[in-house]
């Protein structure tokens, strides 16, 4: 009791000190997770001007809005591309001088439909009306907001396009360049040549070293400049059901084939309850017992489960068919009839009038034009039945225009009550004209189908309860074990597959053949997960990831293993090239010939607009010192792309002089119609920029 009346009389200091404790290790925690060092304000930089989170965050969730099925990840990349094209693109404007007045402005926005096509703001001759448009916003001043924000996109909208077209007029092709391009089109020469190909030395008799692949990317640091990544191996322990489970699903379908008797408590009595062989109420059966609601509607052979499609469309009515397996579904199907021309095939030709709703009008007319048009169709159709799709490509009104009037297959109901009507009630073949409320159609039968009705009892095979116990229990004994054993036994000794590794980026979602599992790449990049850490991961239904991060790539370089396949080759070749070039000596093409093995090779017509050789392949260099070396000499040796050569040019044919190249400078011009396309990029590549969305859980 003297204990109890201690604490009573010392409660307040004890609420101090316990508070006290839990602020200090709530403050702790924050320091070492860097909560506080970690808050920054800027979710990035480019070149040293920052982009500011709030904005960035607000953009990133209109994003999200107007992008159909986008994730928040797709947002935030997107939002992040049109900012930094913002930023670059804004400075090299300021760099430029670049300004725009109220008229560029206006010009940007009437290009707008929604602004330069909205009745508000035309005049009585339909014309946009920048009067009106000023006396609006005038007038709502609640609106003038979302305007001075459109003004903005419209501005930069505005200098980008003077900025384009700069960059457009600053891309113009001399005559020169078009003389060099006839010449490299037209000049011809003949040589003979020696080759010795890199293939003649085993690629295993040449070795490159892993400071010769980083010597080679230093030198080339661009081209092999990497971003942090992480690489990332995992288990997969699917949730998926038992071979008990599935036993029970078939034994519970199967069942339900014949009669049973089930106790009443109502009656006290037995009752004897029909199975679905001699169910009456075959919807109601299919209900009570049935994952899939019962489906009234006629079914096509070529809609049914192809595996069984023969037997099931064959079945007669009253007769049951299965079980069998569709999917992941356990079924069984009784046949309720089938019904001739169930569904029908059409191709139309819709001739539309002013008034009715069908956005692609070809041309405007009155219901008497249409009418008029549509009886003269029919009648040039019927005369020459042929000529039906031709004539849908050109005339018809409606989208199927495109695919020559074919509407495919439908079934009654799905077409207008008239369309409907005429299609249903004739033969293949039957060519007529019918009116709805979209306009005038002439209409061909092209093909009907039978179809049958199924009552089908479909139970889908899952994990039970049971087993998903078990799953989970097995997923996260893995995830504990491998924590503190190797992980690539763990996974042996639980007769687990380790998947092959996966490589991500900080804000990438996608992994691997699982999808999209953000939740894994965040876990990757945070600060408190080491090379060797272990987590597990639950993936809707698909069942639980255990992740190992097996390799933490830093920013610099490509790692060595992945350059290896592409540098590897080009080191060799050099190696190659100097063995090659040791025993090339010799006073003439044949001497150099017999001192290696190979013949000497002619080639005739060749141009360096095409300097490819036969049998070889594109050989710039070769071709190049062909041409230049003159008649009759002979060439030092060249290191090509497939081995080193010596050449002898024996006759070059210059083409005859033009007054004019228009032809070529006007092939150069549309070789450069894309430049502009690349300013973006090449801004990009030069500038430094820093990228924090990470920091910001995205």
């Amino acid at each position: 009791m003297a204990v109890l009346q201690k604490i009573r009389q010392r409660s307040l200091l004890l609420i101090l000190v316990i508070g006290f404790c839990l602020l200090a290790f709530i403050v702790g925690d924050l320091f070492n997770k860097g909560g506080f060092s970690d808050m920054a304000k800027d979710v990035g930089s480019v070149n040293g001007k920052d982009i500011a989170f709030e904005d960035f965050r607000v953009k990133v969730s209109n994003a999200e809005k107007s992008g159909q099925g986008m994730t928040s990840t797709q947002a935030a990349n997107r939002v992040w591309d049109q900012e930094i094209s913002i930023a670059l693109l804004t400075a090299e404007f300021e760099k430029l001088g670049i300004r725009v007045g109220e008229d560029h402005i206006i010009e940007v926005l009437k290009a707008d439909q929604n602004i330069g096509q909205n009745p508000m703001f035309l005049n009585a001759a339909g014309k946009f009306d920048i009067a009106k448009f000023r006396e609006y916003f005038k007038s709502n001043p609640e609106q003038a907001q979302m305007i001075k924000d459109r003004e903005k996109d419209a501005s930069l909208n505005a200098k980008f396009q003077i900025y384009n077209g700069l960059i457009k007029a600053a891309m113009f092709t001399t005559e020169s360049e078009g003389k060099l391009k006839y010449e490299m089109e037209a000049n011809k020469v003949n040589f003979d040549y020696v080759a010795v190909l890199f293939s003649s030395i085993k690629d295993s008799d040449v070795k490159i070293s892993d400071s010769e692949i980083t010597d080679f990317m230093k030198k080339n640091e661009k081209k092999y400049k990497a971003e942090e990544s992480r690489e990332i191996e995992y288990v997969l322990i699917e949730d998926k059901a038992s071979v008990e489970d599935e036993n029970e699903v078939k034994t519970n379908v199967n069942s339900l084939l014949a009669g049973r008797v089930e106790y009443n408590k109502a009656t006290g009595k037995n009752d004897t309850l029909p199975g679905f062989r001699t169910a009456t109420d075959n919807m109601e059966f299919v209900n009570a017992n049935s994952d899939i609601p019962y489906d009234s509607t006629y079914v096509a052979k070529k809609d049914l489960p192809a595996e069984h499609a023969e037997q099931l469309f064959n079945l007669p009515q009253g007769e049951v068919y299965g079980p069998y397996m569709f999917g992941k579904y356990y079924c069984i199907s009784k046949s309720l009839g089938r019904k001739a021309g169930a569904n029908a095939k059409a191709s139309h030709i819709l001739i539309s009038y002013e008034g009715t709703q069908v956005p692609n009008k070809k041309e405007k007319r009155t219901k008497e034009e249409a009418k008029a048009k549509a009886e003269m169709l029919l009648a040039q159709i019927q005369a020459n039945p042929s000529s039906f799709m031709m004539l849908a490509l050109t005339t018809s009104d409606d989208s199927s225009a495109q695919q020559g009037g074919d509407l495919g297959y439908f079934s009654q109901g799905q077409m207008v009550k008239p369309f409907n009507d005429f299609v249903f009630s004739n033969p293949i073949g039957k060519i007529g004209l019918v009116e709805s409320d979209f306009g005038f159609h002439i209409i061909n039968v092209t093909d009907k189908q039978d179809a049958i009705r199924l009552a089908t009892i479909a139970q889908k095979i899952e994990p039970s309860d049971v087993t998903s116990d078990k799953i989970y229990n097995k997923a996260v004994q893995f995830e504990m074990d491998a924590n503190e054993k190797d992980f690539a036994k763990v996974a042996k000794d639980a007769a687990l597959t380790i998947n092959p590794s996966v490589k991500v980026k900080v804000m990438d979602e996608n992994f691997g053949a699982i999808g999209n599992q953000r939740q894994i790449v965040r876990w990757a990049f945070e600060k408190e997960t080491n090379v060797g850490d272990v987590k597990r991961f639950e993936v809707a239904n698909i069942g639980n990831v255990i992740a190992k991060l097996k390799k933490v790539y830093e920013v610099g370089l490509m790692p060595i293993s992945e350059a290896r396949v592409s540098i590897e080759p080009i080191l060799k070749n050099k190696k190659k090239a100097e063995i090659i070039k040791a025993k090339m000596a010799g006073s003439s093409l044949d001497a150099i010939a017999k001192a290696n093995g190979v013949a000497v090779q002619q080639v005739v017509d060749v141009t360096l607009e095409n300097p490819s050789l036969p049998g070889v392949g594109p050989e710039q260099k070769v071709v190049g010192a062909a041409f230049g070396i003159g008649t009759n000499k002979t060439s030092g040796t060249i290191e090509g792309n497939s081995g080193v050569y010596v050449v002898k040019a024996t006759t070059i044919t210059k083409a005859p002089v033009l007054k004019s190249h228009e032809q070529y400078i006007s092939k150069l011009k549309s070789q450069n119609a894309s430049a502009a396309g690349r300013v973006i990029p090449a801004l990009k590549a030069d500038a430094e920029i820093e990228d924090n969305r990470a920091k910001f859980n995205y």
